[in-house]
């Protein structure tokens, strides 16, 4: 080799090599500097909840810390696409040159990667119209899937879903195959408990509920969890025997589950002299299915009160 040749290398390396390796720390520092500030985003973020757990996040910090994420996720690939094409130009390839292939190649990506554009476009429309957010607990059925997803939101990006299930368990559901979505603790909840009463004791019961409900909003306990204070709704359904009645209580998000089982566990307790079996008095949650019956023991009724899990 001759020495101009070498002269020749030691030069590029000097001009376009070092300008390559430049840049490409440059992106990486740029990179780990748009993780830092959104890590700084949600920490303040959690600091102005840290008087509420994650299921009772107001929905503007929900949104806030979800919106960060897909920022970070997006400056993160501009840095990686305007890093690239640095190099590339600084290797003498024309970039008017890769328009033709970069045509072929962006159609061909178009028809064989359907299902990411896909998937990054409905992460679009989640983020931007709220449909839930880190915290939110939410039951997500997907395309294909006989089972839905249960469980609190623990990441929302452009391209998935990730949520932990009661059990554990971390599910992760690409958005474009989300075809239905309920959002269990947005704003707001309700806790429902239909209670079967004899018919000969529907006055007397009735009366006995609405004084279960002006005591339970006087407790300090359920002030913290309530909006207001739980109503009979009166008769929902009627049989030849019993007469469901129903109660409906209006909580923080995320905190139905524990109202409905303290509320089944006093309507139990309570109404235990007008012959109401403990088994049949049960939660009915938002989409009209019926929950779990309190324990057919009173006792394991009353030890239940209280209890901070959700029910499945």
């Amino acid at each position: 080799m001759s020495k101009s040749w070498w002269v020749s290398v030691v030069t590029w390396l000097g001009t376009q090599g070092l300008q390559i390796l430049l840049i490409i720390i440059g992106s990486i520092l740029l990179a780990r500097l748009a993780g830092f500030v959104s890590h700084r985003v949600t920490r303040s973020i959690a600091r102005g909840e840290k008087d509420r757990d994650s299921l009772v996040q107001s929905e503007t910090a929900k949104h806030r810390y979800a919106v960060a994420q897909v920022i970070t996720y997006v400056v993160v690939a501009l840095i990686v696409v305007v890093a690239t094409v640095g190099v590339v130009d600084r290797l003498g390839v024309s970039l008017t040159s890769l328009v033709a292939p970069a045509t072929v190649l962006g159609a061909a990506l178009g028809f064989g990667a359907q299902r990411v554009v896909q998937d990054f476009l409905a992460g679009f429309f989640v983020v931007t119209e709220r449909h839930y957010g880190y915290g939110d607990v939410v039951t997500i059925w997907i395309s294909g899937c006989i089972e839905p997803a249960e469980g609190t939101v623990e990441d929302v990006t452009l391209r998935i879903t990730r949520v932990r299930t009661a059990d554990g368990e971390v599910v992760t559901v690409p958005n474009g195959q989300i075809i239905k979505t309920i959002n269990r603790s947005k704003d707001w909840a309700r806790a429902v408990v239909d209670v079967p009463v004899r018919n000969q004791f529907i006055s007397e019961a009735t009366q006995q509920l609405h004084d279960l409900c002006d005591d339970i909003i006087k407790e300090q306990h359920f002030r913290d969890l309530l909006l207001d204070k739980p109503t009979v709704i009166g008769v929902e359904e009627i049989g030849s025997e019993e007469t469901v009645l129903r109660i409906v209580a209006r909580s923080l998000p995320g905190k139905q589950f524990e109202v409905s089982r303290e509320l089944r566990a006093r309507v139990a307790r309570r109404l235990a002299d007008l012959g109401v079996d403990s088994t049949k008095v049960h939660a009915v949650d938002s989409i009209g299915d019926t929950g779990t019956s309190v324990s057919e023991n009173s006792e394991d009724a009353t030890a239940s009160a209280g209890v901070g899990e959700e029910d499945d």
